[in-house]
């Protein structure tokens, strides 16, 4: 009976670990020659719904499973990757998260583990104050992600703002900002017809003249307004709010405001991005997605706030179990700021490669991300069969099939067109597209974000749209690389927050 005990010894330790690193490090390697999705998965899923047995197995046909495992899938670490909003996942950060596991410590109370509680507050506080502009004393969460960012705000907001009588509580939002927020809203326990869309301006803004009103007429109404969410790079078009104007609208009505820049946050490490997203300083909260513009792995979400004793007010417990804990050194429990008892360390995937790198080299990569975006612009408005209406304000690019006229028929020849642009772009499999609906036209979408991707592969895209473009004008001409429907596949994945 083959039996591996759950203690290694080191030769184990060295010999399992050596394993797993060699393949790990040849499908980063593999990465710039991997297809951008399956071509198929649901027939291979079956396969992996096997129970675990009572004997063991041999590691490497246990790494040639989940070899195949991640090969049935989306390749969301390869420099293809373009839709969405796509994260890279930094090796770096893998080393940090293989040491913090292997540590295994305790992330909740401070007490437990207070060196590794410094070193996340470190990373909080920089966030905080020198990415977002937040005063001496803000602070925050690290997160699963974007969603429980948000969710842990909008609880701090209702708490603050309305205390325990939240039957009338109401949230402003638009269509365009993440449907996360709406979720909070209502697993916060908002109900959902309290929950208000304030139109957009024609550039697909929140209004924020518009929003004044909706405010007023509700308080008319015996309504309690008391959370503002303004998005920082919407993900549909990448759109950025005003949030200047919408955090005095905020400040004058007592509202919290907070900006969701889930995608948008960490550009303003960039001169561009600061000017762009001028106002996240005058939020009360933000949402901040590491997993996505640092680069990191999934799971890595951050909500920093302007008065950390908001987040405490509204989520501070504790039990008769915990009276042998203290708090050192001034830093909070992360346990008493969110949701989250058990709260995993997630500081040293962040902290690693931060100190590792340094902040010039994440700094220079959004730079390049930038600039990219400029030029798939500057291409795609250069093709006559294509309207791209609107110039990027961050790294994602919207465009769409243009109609021969101005009838409802001829728009809807020309989003049938575009889905099937679509397809025969995502078919090549070099790179994937996604999509998505603005002023009820199918408009597609490229967001340039990951660190492995660079120009190359972007002209390589751009080729792509030019050539299959051409092809769906002359339906009779079949481009060489005709290859199965991937598209229906890729359409069922979502935003990873």
């Amino acid at each position: 009976m083959h039996h591996l005990p759950l203690e290694l010894n080191r030769t184990a330790m060295a010999v399992t670990g050596g394993l797993v690193l060699d393949r790990v490090i040849k499908r980063i390697e593999a990465l710039p020659e991997r297809p951008s999705a399956p071509e198929t998965a649901a027939d291979r899923v079956a396969s992996f719904l096997a129970p675990p047995p009572a004997q063991g197995s041999d590691l490497k046909p246990l790494l040639d499973r989940l070899d195949e495992a991640a090969d049935c899938a989306v390749e969301t670490a390869g420099p293809g990757l373009l839709a969405y909003i796509p994260g890279g996942g930094l090796y770096t950060s893998a080393l940090a998260d293989l040491y913090t596991r292997a540590a295994n410590r305790y992330g909740g109370l401070v007490a437990m583990a207070p060196g590794f509680a410094a070193l996340e507050e470190s990373v909080l506080c920089w966030m905080a104050a020198e990415v977002c502009g937040l005063p001496a004393g803000s602070g925050g969460l690290l997160t699963s992600g974007g969603s429980m960012a948000t969710f842990t705000a909008v609880v701090a907001a209702r708490h603050a703002r309305l205390g325990e009588d939240i039957a009338t509580g109401t949230v402003y939002t638009t269509a365009f900002a993440h449907h996360s927020v709406a979720k909070a809203a209502r697993l916060a326990g908002i109900k959902e017809a309290h929950i208000r869309l304030v139109p957009c301006t024609d550039d697909l803004r929140m209004d924020p003249v518009a929003a004044a009103g909706m405010i007023e007429a509700d308080r008319e109404a015996g309504l309690r307004p008391f959370l503002l969410v303004a998005t920082a790079g919407t993900t549909d078009t990448g759109t950025v709010d005003p949030l200047p104007p919408l955090a005095a609208l905020a400040q004058r009505e007592n509202l919290w405001l907070h900006v969701d820049a889930a995608y948008g946050g960490f550009f303003r490490l960039t001169e561009r991005g600061r000017q762009r997203l001028a106002g996240t300083e005058l939020a009360d909260s933000i949402t901040l997605d590491p997993h996505k513009t640092l680069f990191m792995p999934f799971g890595t979400g951050a909500l920093v706030v302007r008065d950390r004793t908001a987040l405490h007010a509204a989520h501070a417990g504790s039990g008769n179990y915990l009276q042998d804990t203290t708090q050192v050194g001034g830093v909070p429990d992360p346990a008493h700021l969110g949701p989250e008892l058990t709260h995993e360390v997630r500081g040293l995937r962040v902290w690693l490669p931060l100190h590792l790198h340094g902040v010039d080299a994440f700094r220079e990569a959004l730079d390049e991300k930038l600039d990219l975006a400029a030029h798939v612009h500057s291409v795609l408005s250069a093709l006559p069969g294509l309207e791209v209406p609107r110039t990027p304000d961050l790294t994602c690019v919207t465009f769409r099939v243009r109609p021969e006229d101005h009838s409802p028929a001829a728009a809807e020849r020309a989003d049938l067109a575009g889905r099937t642009l679509l397809e025969r772009i995502n078919a090549h499999q070099r790179v994937l597209l996604s999509s998505t609906v603005v002023n009820d036209r199918f408009t597609l979408r490229l967001c340039v974000v990951s660190h492995r991707t660079h120009r190359d592969r972007i002209d390589e895209a751009l080729d792509l749209i030019a050539t299959e473009l051409a092809n769906v004008h002359s339906p009779h001409e079949r481009s060489e690389h005709d290859a199965p429907n991937i598209a229906g596949a890729a359409a069922g994945w979502i935003v990873f927050r």
